[in-house]
């Protein structure tokens, strides 16, 4: 598992990940429970789940975290708007070192709101 892991979420990624990720305590009054799911674990989940098309109810148990423990991380994650900081962290990341080539891109009426009149 953690090689698939790391495959998925290399080093790079994961440190900048951490950058985004909002810190999290974990309180149990009463003590006991099980130990929290890994977040590079999720991450990896998450990803596997985006990138090759499958249900979250058919994430495979080799990652480690259930399904619904990735669901739920990933509903949390996108309501502390994790995505969207990590992607302005990895396009801050690639301007930096410069392989970011801009005399390309696209822009469609979703992105930028069209204005009435005019050019």
């Amino acid at each position: 598992m953690a090689d698939l892991v790391e495959r998925l979420v290399p080093d790079e990624l994961w440190v900048l990940f951490r950058r985004v990720v909002p810190p999290t305590e974990v309180i149990r009054p009463q003590g006991g429970g099980r130990r929290r799911a890994g977040d590079r674990a999720c991450l990896a989940a998450i990803i596997f789940v985006a990138t090759s098309g499958c249900t979250w109810r058919q994430l495979p148990p080799v990652f480690g975290p259930a399904w619904p423990t990735v669901y739920r991380r990933f509903a949390q994650w996108s309501r502390d708007r994790v995505w969207a900081r990590l992607h302005r962290v990895i396009l801050d990341e690639l301007g930096a070192r410069g392989e970011l080539d801009w005399s390309r891109c696209a822009i469609d009426s979703v992105s930028v709101r069209a204005a009435k009149g005019g050019h």
